[in-house]
């Protein structure tokens, strides 16, 4: 199976050239780390900056550039910074081909719940209910299971959602999945995963054609 590492990696192959890319918090902050060579991509976040790089070296931060999970990055030549409202106008405009969001659940029709547990303290509900509102393409980075080993992809989503039927992919540790009216579709495999470890671990509908290819990373 894969490691977040992995997960950003596989991602990373559904990046097309010219797209402006917004990176939630979590494992897609990773991604910018891993776009593909000649591409040409510019990552948005949603607290102001168009144009952020990959993840700075050790002794290289700079504690006034940090992205929407309050991690320290890196700035591209060309990029502009700009305040909340000039950010959020980008994405409610639909200005922003290509979002990638961390999830607690995904439910097989597409819905998804990523900002709040009940009883659980948050800080706010962030950027998430903007993005998948406004987002044509959306493609979710996540753990299969969580820590008890139980489906985080599921009939139906038990946690508060933050948007409906939305999810177009889902890239786990385990699979690579589209969403469509019927169901999970299982279109990749990870490395050294099999079909029947992947219907183990999936709740939901999962809809398997032929055979599922390995990924290649």
């Amino acid at each position: 199976m894969l490691d977040k590492t992995g997960i950003a990696k596989r991602i990373a192959q559904e990046l097309r050239d010219g797209w402006y890319v917004n990176l939630g918090i979590g494992i897609p902050t990773l991604i910018a780390n891993y776009v593909p060579e000649g591409l040409n991509v510019v990552f948005q976040s949603e607290n102001g900056i168009m144009g952020m790089g990959p993840f700075p070296y050790e002794g290289e931060e700079d504690a006034d550039m940090i992205n929407a999970g309050k991690q320290t990055i890196t700035a591209l030549p060309g990029a502009a910074i700009f305040d909340s409202a000039t950010s959020f106008a980008m994405i409610r405009g639909q200005h922003i081909q290509l979002t990638v969001l961390g999830a607690m659940e995904v439910a097989d029709n597409g819905d998804i719940a990523n900002w709040k547990i009940p009883g659980k303290m948050v800080k706010g509900m962030g950027g998430a209910m903007d993005l998948v509102a406004s987002a044509e393409n959306i493609i979710v980075a996540m753990m299969h299971t969580n820590r008890k080993g139980e489906s985080k992809l599921l009939r139906q989503c038990t946690l508060p959602l933050t948007g409906v039927q939305c999810v177009k992919k889902i890239v786990t540790d385990l699979a690579v999945l589209d969403v469509t009216p019927n169901g999970f579709k299982l279109i990749e495999r990870a490395p050294g995963v099999s079909v029947e470890e992947i219907k183990a671990a999936t709740e939901g509908r999962l809809i398997i054609e032929g055979e599922v290819p390995e990924m290649v990373l």
